[in-house]
């Protein structure tokens, strides 16, 4: 049973990769905990609810449901869901287990970073988006109007229990838009994770499963490495925004209803990817490699009307960006990234225009 784990001044908990992992949860609730509120969304808790209760037992719990959604993670669900649980008696003894994809992780664990200034969390992620990244870390949070995840607290879990078992009801679009993400992880961090989803992808989207085992346990493993150096995003931690900046823009230009995340991120990959080749950054070769890579687990759905101009525009309200300037996460090659502000805008704008060029053509 892979278990790697994560340690930050304040926290040192595991994310536990095994099949039947959501049947340990009792282990990780404390003995001094009060009322448990598992935050989730219908659908999820018609697939995996069994195995929460069975996985609790007699011990008490309330289901708060979600509706699900980016376009909903807003503060308002989270006051909503505040209410629910003062309803219950919730106090500061309480604990909050947040079991769905990334949208409901970071507004679970938002929900219990706040309320009475702070309780408990276990993640329990459910989408492969989620299982390698979203759940570890401590990153939680809200939308806005103006942007993605633009308020939130950093506010770790006492345990991350990743069940590759959950994987077999997601979606085909859910899970690819989560490879993406693997990918991502390979790019910066691990050629060898590369080469498997490179070379493998036809055993990777049948969802074969020692290959599904070890793409999400190196992927835990480098999240895990990274997040113990540096907790909050001060220096090494934003390499894991590869792809991100130009992909929340993205989200939010489309008002996060035409692209799920990581489609968003395989966008903004292309995008820096392009910007990496026109920087003399990234040699022709390792480009195409990436840009194949990227494409074997595509399609991502077209972006007719999307302007190069409005995406730019969008990025100066990106949380990466300090005091106006846009920080960039840039491909140097198969496991190594560079950080830069140092940024031509038209450089950006060219590489953005090609990237919305290919998206068109790939209809």
């Amino acid at each position: 049973m892979p278990s790697f784990t994560v340690r930050t001044p304040g926290a040192r908990y595991d994310c536990i990769v095994n099949r039947g992992a959501i049947g340990s949860l009792a282990q990780h609730i404390p003995a001094k905990a009060g009322r448990l509120f598992v935050v989730t969304t219908e659908d999820v808790w018609e697939l995996h609810g069994h195995r929460i209760t069975a996985a609790l037992g007699k011990r008490a719990f309330h289901p708060l449901f979600f509706p699900g959604g980016e376009e909903r993670k807003r503060l308002g669900e989270v006051e909503d869901l505040a209410d629910q649980m003062l309803a219950q008696g919730a106090d500061r003894s309480s604990l909050v287990i947040a079991c769905g994809g990334g949208i409901v992780g970071d507004l679970g664990g938002f929900l219990a970073a706040i309320f009475m200034r702070g309780i408990p969390v276990i993640q329990i992620p459910t989408t492969l988006l989620a299982q390698v990244d979203a759940s570890i870390g401590g990153k939680t949070g809200a939308n806005l109007v103006g942007g993605k995840n633009l308020i939130g607290a950093f506010h770790q879990p006492l345990a991350v229990l990743i069940d590759p078992d959950v994987l077999a009801t997601l979606p085909e679009r859910e899970y690819r838009a989560g490879l993406y993400e693997v990918i991502k992880t390979g790019i910066i961090r691990s050629p060898r994770l590369f080469d498997w989803l490179a070379h493998d992808h036809r055993k990777v989207l049948a969802l074969d499963p020692d290959v599904v085992e070890e793409i999400i346990a190196e992927s835990v493993r480098i999240k895990a490495e990274v997040v113990s150096a540096d907790e909050k995003e001060g220096d090494l931690r934003r390499i894991l925004n590869f792809g991100h900046t130009i992909g929340h823009a993205l989200e939010a230009e489309t008002a996060y209803s035409r692209l799920l995340h990581g489609e968003a991120v395989a966008f903004g990959m292309r995008a820096v990817s392009h910007l990496g080749l026109d920087m003399g950054l990234l040699s022709d070769g390792d480009h195409r490699r990436i840009i194949s890579c990227i494409d074997s687990y595509g399609p991502i759905p077209p972006l007719d009307g999307i302007e190069a101009s409005s995406l730019m525009n969008r990025l100066v309200s990106d949380k990466k960006t300090i005091q106006g300037r846009v920080h960039f996460v840039l491909p140097a090659g198969i496991g190594e990234v560079k950080i830069t502000s140092d940024v031509d805008p038209a450089l950006v704008m060219r590489a953005t225009e090609t990237a919305l060029g290919e998206s068109v053509r790939a209809r």
